[in-house]
């Protein structure tokens, strides 16, 4: 089998270079087509690999690429999901080389999608075309692998819900998540949920001149940057009430063990560039970053942004804030109390509207499962060590969705790193986590089947 990895390694990854360079932008309508061109370069590809049943699945947005190979019904079934549609590639200019024109260069592969999620993607169907040369698929497995998870797979709920008796299985296998380290790989046990809105704030009915009516009328850009400060006290504990009604408390012991696994903060601060970390107060920057809830503005605009001066009052502020959440929080709650809360908090000079985006729930994973200890030993088996159980700090919203639809549980086996840059310029992957899950994933089935009788 790793002769067969080995023989074909560059044309493994020629292939992914290939698909890289299709810009599969799901939030973008103008990258519509890409979208699908993608998806059929998915298609074609699970084809090539041996896949059976293979097909787009029309949704309401952009199609489900669904493919499996059922060698005997007796045996367990892996369900592997992952998605083709990568995040807007802006600000270009921060890109050392163009977005979608990839580039190898020591050692790691520079595109957006490079890890998120297309690289660690199409790791497994290659793993699957190797197990399919090599006669050595243990299990049955399908594959679904959508296009709109960069904008809260909007339309997988109800694909998932119509398609139920044919997404049957034993497990499902994700890879959008990252590692530890190459030399302390890790396995994602926990994910935080999200909450995604987007506010406007509206001031006069139009644009005004600064000067004739500066310190008279209220400037929708100034008090958007009051209520959004106001957000955060002193201690940068979220203001909101009843935020943390729900958080779901660690244990002391809980906490001691998570200190475990290795983390250097120098060093964490000069990746980042940082004098100081921030965050909230009586928690660890591990445990700022996977257990507590969090709110951020991802994206602030108003008035006149141009290259020179306009003297003007913008009419209208807008804001993107998302709120990463914890067990025991729901997206529903949270974005119900963010919203009666800021909208309390407007002044009477201003209109405010909330418009909720789209969210997902928390969830954590067993480690007693045989999902993960077949993740573990294969883990063990490529690299030489014992995997660490970590939470993460993103989200997958459709990891719940699976539990509760399908009932399946999820392995988050990712190989990606956090220096790879996901949903920033100059997103990389290397080429040894994209070999070495290539190499990992068919002893996971192996291991998972062993197990399983």
């Amino acid at each position: 089998m790793n002769q067969y990895i080995s023989e074909n390694q560059n044309r493994f990854v020629d292939e992914l270079l290939d698909m890289l360079r299709i810009p599969s932008v799901s939030a973008d309508a103008k990258f519509k087509q890409d979208v699908i061109r993608t998806a059929e370069f998915v298609k074609q590809k699970l084809e090539e690999a041996g896949a059976d049943q293979v097909e787009l699945c029309e949704t309401a947005g952009y199609p489900v690429v669904y493919g499996e190979k059922i060698i005997d019904p007796a045996l367990p079934t892996v369900l592997v999901y992952g998605h083709y549609d990568v995040q807007p590639a802006d600000p270009y200019e921060l890109w050392a080389s163009p977005p979608f024109e990839p580039v190898v260069k020591d050692g790691k592969i520079y595109a957006r999608g490079a890890c998120d999620d297309k690289g660690q993607m199409y790791m497994h169907i290659k793993a699957f075309e190797v197990m399919m040369r090599n006669n050595s698929l243990p299990c049955n497995v399908r594959f679904m692998i959508e296009g709109e998870e960069e904008i809260g797979s909007v339309n997988l709920g109800t694909f998932v819900k119509e398609n139920k008796e044919r997404l049957k299985g034993d497990v499902i296998v994700i890879s959008d998540t990252s590692m530890l380290g190459n030399e302390t790989p890790s396995i994602t046990t926990g994910l935080r949920g999200l909450s995604y809105v987007e506010v406007e704030v509206t001031g006069p009915n139009r644009d005004l001149h600064s000067g004739m009516y500066g310190g008279a009328v209220a400037n929708p850009i100034n008090i958007l940057c009051q209520m959004i400060a106001s957000l955060h006290d002193e201690n940068n504990h979220i203001t909101i009430p009843g935020f943390y009604d729900n958080v779901q408390e660690l244990s002391s012991e809980e906490r001691e063990e998570m200190a475990r696994a290795p983390f250097n903060l120098q060093k964490y601060k000069q990746a980042l560039d940082l004098g100081d970390v921030h965050g909230e107060a009586g928690y660890s920057t591990m445990e700022r970053t996977s257990i507590r809830p969090t709110l951020d503005v991802n994206g602030i605009w108003g008035g006149y942004t141009g290259e020179g001066a306009k003297t003007v009052i913008a009419s209208k502020a807008y804001a993107k804030i998302s709120m990463r959440l914890v067990p025991n929080q729901t997206a529903d709650e949270i974005t119900a109390k963010f919203q009666k809360h800021f909208e309390n908090i407007a002044p009477a000079s201003v209109k405010v509207v909330v418009k909720p985006h789209h969210g997902g729930e928390p969830v954590v994973t067993p480690t007693n499962s045989v999902a993960y200890q077949a993740a573990a030993k294969a883990y063990e088996a490529t690299f030489g060590v014992k995997p660490v159980p970590v939470r993460s700090g993103g989200s997958i919203p459709i990891v719940a969705m699976f539990k509760s639809e399908l009932g399946l549980d999820s392995v988050l086996m990712g190989f990606g790193l956090d220096s790879d840059a996901i949903h920033s310029p100059n997103e990389s992957f290397g080429l040894f986590n994209f070999m070495k899950g290539i190499e990992t994933i068919p002893l996971f089935y192996q291991h998972f089947t062993e197990m399983s009788r």
